[in-house]
């Protein structure tokens, strides 16, 4: 597929898919899209899911990837495109599988020191009384999807047999994850820079698909109510997971700090939301971007880190 430089250049917005994400990922799209149009790009929307995805992409200069979870957030896609020749933003092929899979994430952050809540991979057999004899109360959540899609928290044997059903209904593995009882953050990260971190609090029994993408009662803090060396604490935490795992560009990264005031990471997130309600565009705006200057940005450092210019 040819990507030579046309007199009228277009990136392509990749927005939709066919995981469980999708409508999330139409809202960060259209974000995108508008932020793109206002600075002047031709921009092209490519659905893949739609049959014809790939010739859409004929002629197209850069695609800005906006999908979220499976097959647009977990390598699929960033392999896809690399073999079509199609730059891309974001993290490449390992650094967004990796990121995706949270059972291996974790286990990569625990063999070299990073800080994560302790956890045990699930199946239709566990001794589920034994898993909350050692973990206490859980979140457990299918180790491959975002947004908090068919995650659950379980603080007895049946109750956690009944969350591995929940999230057993979407491909890959499930892992119970130990719950830590304080504050959650969370810390975009972009061009290898902490934005600001985030404080954020619900009245929902944790931060799940309603409090992110709907409640109007979630409450954002940036500040975040840290001091500035536990901030650069956290930053420093949160960098070496992203870096860890091979991300690169852009991303978000989540965090909860325990009684004891440790910090632990929960999970990297390559393709984070652009919706109204999302982080990433919060934390920027605390820095100074607005969300076309976000956008932009994002798309520099991918040129960058391709060897492209748009």
């Amino acid at each position: 597929m040819s990507t030579g430089r046309d007199s009228d250049p277009v990136v392509a917005v990749l927005l939709g898919g066919a995981s469980a994400e999708r409508e999330v990922s139409l809202n960060s799209g259209q974000t995108v899209i508008d932020a793109l149009r206002a600075l002047g790009h031709t921009v092209r929307p490519v659905d893949p899911a739609d049959a014809d995805w790939i010739e859409q992409l004929q002629g197209v200069r850069f695609a800005f990837n906006a999908l979220h979870g499976p097959g647009g957030e977990d390598g699929s896609m960033q392999g896809a495109l690399g073999m079509l020749g199609v730059p891309y933003t974001g993290s490449g092929v390992l650094g967004s599988a990796l990121a995706m899979d949270k059972m291996r994430s974790k286990q990569l952050w625990q063999g070299i020191g990073i800080a994560t809540g302790g956890f045990d991979v699930l199946e239709a057999d566990t001794d589920w009384a034994a898993v909350i004899d050692r973990l206490g109360k859980v979140f457990v959540k299918p180790a491959c999807e975002g947004s908090s899609i068919g995650m659950s928290a379980a603080a007895d044997a049946t109750t956690l047999r009944q969350a591995y059903e929940l999230a057993a209904a979407y491909e890959g593995a499930v892992i119970a994850e130990q719950f830590i009882d304080g504050p959650e953050y969370t810390v975009a990260i972009l061009g290898g820079q902490a934005l600001p971190a985030i404080r954020l609090e619900t009245d929902n029994e944790f931060y799940d698909y309603e409090a992110k993408y709907i409640s109007d009662d979630t409450r954002y803090l940036c500040p975040c109510g840290l001091s500035a060396d536990e901030e650069a604490e956290m930053a420093d935490l949160a960098l070496r997971a992203f870096d860890s795992l091979g991300c690169s560009v852009w991303g978000r990264v989540d965090l909860m700090r325990d009684s004891d005031g440790r910090f632990y990471v929960l999970e990297v997130n390559t393709i984070p939301g652009m919706t109204s309600h999302s982080l990433v565009p919060m934390a920027a705006a605390a820095a100074g971007l607005d969300i076309n200057a976000l956008v932009a940005r994002i798309l520099q450092l991918s040129e960058q880190a391709r060897g492209v210019a748009c």
